[in-house]
């Protein structure tokens, strides 16, 4: 029996994650991901599972990066509303490559629905704490008078939350970034008083 070819997993795993989101779980191969990755059957099962499990655990990993990137960009400026702002406008990539390959979190959901339980587990809880620290600063954003102190937190945060998924859909889709961005901005004016 062979020995496995060394390999460095993280790599590998970035490289299926791009595969993924370029292509979709149904239309990717278990030779596609063996090619893209440089390693070989044997390698892919034993670090990895089957194509499906490789596919959750780069979800996991995608939606980890996202969020650390989400929760950065909604907590650096000092005002809440320009967090905000940035959150959803950081959605936005200038460069067209990678704006087409956001949304596997949205694009999970295609490729199983809705009924999937361990998928709707695992995109409850990514999107749980951003949520969460979306609330507090429309919460700070409503005490400091740049957000409508009318609004429910829970229901802007929300709003917000849908604004992002769809921005990345759009994204998907093919919409420049010039008018992603403005509707981000659009969206952000929507929560001043």
């Amino acid at each position: 029996m062979a020995r496995p070819r060394e390999f460095d997993r993280d790599t590998a795993l970035d490289k299926a994650l791009r595969l993924f989101w370029a292509k979709g779980f149904a239309a990717t191969s278990t030779d596609d991901l063996r090619e893209a990755m440089g390693i070989g059957r044997q390698s892919l099962y034993g670090a990895f599972g089957d194509k499906r499990t490789l596919y959750i655990e780069a979800l996991d990993t995608y939606q980890r990066r996202t969020n650390s990137g989400h929760l950065k960009r909604l907590g650096e400026p000092t005002s809440p509303l320009k967090g905000i702002e940035d959150l959803l406008t950081g959605l936005v990539s200038d460069d067209d490559c990678e704006r087409a390959l956001g949304c596997m979190g949205v694009g999970s959901v295609g490729e199983f629905g809705i009924t999937d339980e361990e998928l709707n587990l695992r995109r409850e809880k990514a999107s749980a704490l951003l949520g969460r620290r979306i609330v507090e600063r429309i919460e700070e954003g409503q005490r400091l008078g740049e957000v409508d102190p009318g609004l429910d937190p829970v229901e802007a945060s929300a709003f917000v939350q849908m604004m992002m998924t769809g921005l990345q859909v759009a994204a998907r889709a093919g919409a420049a970034a010039s008018d992603l961005k403005s509707m981000a901005r659009f969206a952000t004016h929507r929560l001043k008083p």
